[in-house]
């Protein structure tokens, strides 16, 4: 009975041993805020692209936010956050390395670091999911060339970045025309005074506005009255949205992936966070024939990286 116990004792502990000589050898650990499509995409790019810089699978662990208390301690070299829910967790620990977070619009990571009282820096950084305003505008300039008035439906998350939307809307030669909906009782007062004179409505990754119970609605109402929605996903433009400019989980994974590699280099992550290098562009067809429109997505993706490029 003695020696069994014994013996029960010496595997616990070898198991322990094991996996704690396991996590020493991890040098990339990847938190995903949850089990779906697009962090299992994201996830995938990222090892991928760390496989092909030189780094062995057994070297990058990959786990869940859930997960995150139960695997501590873990001595990785960078940690790199997938979504909202890990760059919060990752956030409130204190971490010894650097982390990396991405597949998180830049609103949402503002509020992880005001909540945090973090602040962005080469420890803390991040690959942003949303796009910046340049390109969001410069899509609708090559698209619908004939608008001028841009509509933009803010929220709590999303409002502090209206300084720089109206100022890059000035270098485009767009004025945007603006509300606040602070609460859901505001949403459509606010969509109808902002569409009666607005040719286009950006809109803006913020849960207080575009979401499951509000978006079909707000399709409906814009396009009765004929104003097309430039939309930041593709499911948007596949529910009625004209069209959208977004980053893939893939572009994004891809891009983190190389910016680990650079950080196993020695390099340090950007002080600043950054947008991604790559982009996709989606149109409805449908939509597009009802305005009387015809676009074509990689025609004008190319139109925009080669505008980017270009000195």
């Amino acid at each position: 009975m003695r020696a069994g116990l014994r013996s029960l004792v010496l595997t616990f502990w070898l198991i322990l041993f094991a996996g704690a000589c396991a996590h020493a050898a991890v040098k990339v650990v990847i938190v995903s805020s949850e089990h779906s499509a697009a962090y299992l995409e994201a996830a995938r790019a990222l090892v991928n692209e760390l496989e092909r810089a030189g780094l062995e699978r057994s070297e990058v662990l990959e786990i869940t936010a859930k997960e995150w208390a139960a695997a501590q301690p873990l001595t990785p070299r960078l940690f790199v956050a997938l979504g909202s829910a890990a760059a919060n967790v990752l956030a409130r620990t204190p971490l010894p390395v650097p982390v990396l977070c991405t597949l998180v619009p830049r609103a949402s990571f503002e509020l992880v670091l005001a909540t945090s009282k973090r602040k962005a820096s080469s420890q803390f950084s991040a690959l942003y999911l949303d796009q910046p305003w340049s390109r969001q505008l410069g899509l609708i300039r090559l698209a619908l060339p004939e608008a001028h008035n841009i509509g933009v439906l803010w929220g709590p998350e999303s409002q502090t970045q209206a300084p720089a939307a109206n100022a890059s809307a000035q270098v485009h030669g767009l004025k945007l025309l603006e509300a606040n909906v602070a609460r859901d009782d505001l949403l459509f007062p606010s969509l109808k005074s902002v569409l009666e004179d607005a040719d286009v409505l950006l809109a803006v990754p913020d849960p207080q506005v575009y979401n499951s119970s509000s978006i079909q609605n707000i399709l409906l109402t814009t396009f009765r009255l004929r104003v097309p929605l430039v939309a930041f996903s593709p499911a948007y433009v596949h529910a009625g949205a004209l069209v959208a400019v977004y980053a893939t989980p893939q572009q994004l994974g891809l891009q983190a992936g190389t910016m680990a590699s650079a950080v196993l280099q020695g390099k340090a992550l950007p002080a600043t966070p950054i947008y991604s290098q790559d982009f996709s562009v989606a149109v409805n067809d449908h939509v597009a024939h009802s305005l009387g429109l015809s676009l074509d997505s990689e025609a004008l993706r190319h139109q925009m990286r080669r505008r980017e490029v270009m000195p």
